[in-house]
């Protein structure tokens, strides 16, 4: 990148983070040097990811399951240590761990199986990404929307079970909302895109040099993708972690 392009990028950064800061303090809003902290994580990390994915794209499939796999790794990790209030830190990461596993599978087994997209490292590594992102989201709804229904309708799942009824039949109501709320965002995004929204996939495609057509193509793909993975993710882990041995306690909200 030619030294006069970084420089804009940095100063335009730079003035979008005193922005935020100036308005979060003028809140009373106190978050520290969060907002700095994260935008240089992420740029550290996009620089690491663009000279791997440099030498990956084009070469060795094993490289590019290794890619995925550390995508993965790190969203069951960030997804499963908001979910341990529900059965523990090792019951939370199975969790996350089989049903993000699983809803990604499901999504690039359709597309690539009845040949959506090339079968390449280029579009498994591309759409794989996207997905998994995806799946991380949607665990963390489910799973913080079904901690926060069980603290709210605590009555109600003891009602049940004062009545014989099993855990997972004391939940099922419990579960089935949070599943629902879970995909409020993804599908409100697919909703509005066109109109509200130019999601990243889309106009990264554009500058990328495909047509409109290829571009809308891609997109749609990854819309329906997300829907898909996010309904199998939070289904998975309403019924994993939907039926704990005891109550979350309030205080551990």
């Amino acid at each position: 990148m030619p030294f006069d392009d970084l420089a804009r990028l940095l100063v335009g950064v730079a003035v979008l983070l005193a922005v935020a800061l100036l308005v979060l303090r003028s809140a009373g809003v106190a978050v520290g040097a969060a907002p700095l902290t994260a935008v240089l994580r992420g740029g550290l990390q996009l620089a690491a990811v663009g000279l791997v994915l440099g030498g990956v794209l084009d070469h060795a499939p094993l490289a590019s399951a290794a890619v995925l796999a550390v995508m993965l790794t790190t969203a069951v990790w960030t997804a499963s240590r908001r979910l341990t209030p529900l059965q523990g830190a090792v019951a939370a990461r199975r969790a996350v761990a089989v049903a993000c596993t699983t809803g990604a599978v499901v999504v690039l087994a359709v597309v690539f199986a009845l040949g959506v997209l090339p079968f390449s490292a280029r579009y498994v590594v591309a759409l794989g990404g996207i997905v998994l992102g995806g799946t991380m989201t949607s665990a963390t709804l489910a799973g913080r929307h079904l901690l926060a229904g069980l603290l709210a309708r605590r009555d109600e799942v003891e009602a049940w079970l004062s009545l014989g009824a099993t855990p997972r039949r004391a939940v099922v109501d419990v579960a089935r909302a949070a599943v629902r709320e879970s995909l409020v965002p993804v599908l409100d995004q697919t909703r509005t895109t066109g109109l509200v929204t130019l999601p990243g996939a889309f106009i990264g495609a554009l500058l990328g040099g495909a047509s409109p057509v290829d571009a809308a193509r891609f997109q749609l793909i990854v819309l329906a993708g997300l829907i898909c993975a996010g309904s199998v993710v939070a289904v998975l882990v309403t019924t994993l972690l939907g039926a704990p041995r005891a109550l979350p306690a309030p205080a551990e909200r």
